[in-house]
């Protein structure tokens, strides 16, 4: 790994770090346990230096004088091997006549020991006649009691905080159910509410964003409600309307306002059918009428019913087999997505280009335009409803700003997504179906 990508993983964690509430307590919790576990040793270790060493140190010298004392005056190499044996100690005699060890190599080490400065736990007497009588703990248990002990405290330590560790996680855990509540509520998905796992501040929390995500799935359902209603009940006047307008003499006087009414009078239908349709695709219930269908037929079927179908480029293979889609629905996305393509390819250099191709499991349907295309930074709101781009532009054109959101949600209700991009010169839009 190189140096630049070992940095930016190091700044990835740091960012994870900052911005992960569950990172941070189990830091604290650490570096707590931490300085808890220096504090104690620490005191520990000062009390048995201090407190006990000067409580025990008139008993222990009391004891080496026996000690001495038994060995003899001058020293007897037998009664001192005798003590060895019964006791766990080691002896060494230095002096005139008598100069016994022993453990030769524990004398040895405790050498080393001196030249690099650390001192021997050793407890001397000179005795009358010069023999200098010196003692040292020589048990392995002895020595290695404090170690075990030390290993036993620290697998403690550990466990405590392998312990600790899994109860904040379990204390956090209601964060992670909020959290995907939260996604799933954003994304329009209300029938699984956040678990409820304790009574607590963070259960009180779940339990209140349950009942906001319920009042907002009321007022949706209630926007949707009146919406269709509004539209169902505008359809019929609209249908006597345009009726009443077809009835009206087609004379030369009349002739452009009855072409202008009518004019308006479909571009409100549409509006109407559009509105319906796309409050149907948004719905959480959404069903489609999958069938079999033979997409290139389709696509050549929808050219021809443009006005200017003959001048599209096709890019259809003839192979593709037939999938299962809802017709009607596909029939509106390609019907919209050639008619925007239409639109905006006046006085273009080239007339617009639909093709198909598969992708994985699904196929891409592709249209392009060769107009001015968009600008970058309106590229992600070309598929919200009632977005438009230029109002001017709009004017020339005519669009409410529905075909393209239409077109997203047929694309997603089939599983699939909808891409824009400028292709320089033009648009193109990429529907992928599933």
């Amino acid at each position: 790994m190189s140096h630049e990508a070992r940095h930016r993983e190091r700044r990835r964690w740091r960012h994870r770090w900052r911005h992960s509430l569950r990172a941070r307590l189990i830091t604290v919790f650490l570096l707590l346990a931490l300085a808890m576990g220096l504090v104690v040793i620490g005191g520990m270790r000062a009390t048995f230096a201090s407190g006990w060493r000067e409580a025990g140190l008139p008993l222990i010298t009391d004891y080496v004088d026996r000690l001495a004392a038994e060995i003899g005056t001058p020293p007897d190499i037998a009664r001192a091997r005798a003590l060895t044996q019964r006791l766990p100690i080691a002896i060494r005699i230095q002096g005139p006549r008598v100069n016994w060890d022993s453990d030769p190599e524990r004398t040895a080490r405790r050498r080393g020991d001196m030249r690099e400065g650390r001192a021997p736990e050793v407890l001397s007497r000179l005795l009358a006649d010069g023999h200098r009588v010196s003692f040292s703990l020589d048990t392995p248990s002895w020595q290695n009691a404090p170690h075990g002990i030390g290993w036993i405290t620290l697998a403690l330590l550990l466990a405590l905080i392998v312990g600790a560790y899994s109860y904040v996680r379990r204390l956090l855990r209601p964060l992670d159910d909020i959290r995907a509540g939260a996604e799933r509520f954003g994304g329009g998905q209300f029938d699984r509410p956040i678990p409820l796992r304790r009574k607590d501040e963070l259960g009180d929390l779940a339990q209140r964003i349950n009942t906001m995500a319920h009042d907002i799935e009321g007022m949706l359902d209630a926007k949707r409600a009146l919406l269709l209603a509004l539209s169902h009940e505008l359809r019929s006047p609209l249908t006597r309307a345009r009726l009443n307008a077809e009835l009206l003499p087609d004379t030369p006087d009349s002739a452009p306002e009855r072409s202008a009414l009518l004019r308006d009078l479909n571009e409100m239908r549409d509006l109407i059918s559009d509105l319906l349709e796309s409050e149907r695709l948004a719905s959480a219930h959404a069903s489609l009428q999958r069938e079999p269908v033979d997409l290139a037929a389709l696509v050549r079927e929808v050219v021809s019913e443009q006005a200017a179908g003959a001048a599209v480029q096709l890019d259809l293979p003839d192979a593709l087999p037939p999938r299962s889609l809802d017709r009607t629905r596909v029939r509106l996305l390609v019907r919209n997505l050639l008619d925007n393509a239409l639109r905006y390819s006046l006085g273009a250099p080239q007339p617009p280009r639909i093709s198909l191709r598969t992708e994985g499991r699904g196929v891409l349907i592709e249209v392009r335009d060769f107009g001015p295309g968009v600008d970058a930074a309106q590229l992600e709101h070309l598929t919200e409803p009632f977005y438009r781009t230029d109002s001017a532009r709009q004017r020339a054109t005519g669009g409410v700003g529905l075909g393209m959101y239409l077109c997203r949600l047929v694309a997603e209700a089939h599983g699939g997504t909808l891409e824009v991009r400028n292709a320089q010169p033009g648009l193109v839009v990429t529907a992928l179906l599933l």
